[in-house]
């Protein structure tokens, strides 16, 4: 018999989010001038997130900073 569920995850084990996370929320509000930048080009270009991806790239910097 095997323990292992569909794709090897075991069906019985429930997953445990990190304690802070890939990317800590950003309480402090270091990166909204990024994300505001995002946000706008975003709403500008249709939802184009290929045309906004310089400032995607400035956001996810400014977050892993």
């Amino acid at each position: 018999m095997s323990t292992g569920g569909a794709f090897g995850g075991n069906r019985g084990f429930r997953p445990v989010p990190p304690e802070k996370g890939v990317f800590p929320l950003d309480h402090m509000h270091e990166c909204d001038l990024e994300k505001k930048e995002y946000v706008s080009c975003l709403k500008t270009s249709g939802h184009n997130a290929e045309k906004c991806r310089r400032f995607s790239k400035m956001y996810l910097e400014c977050r892993m900073a």
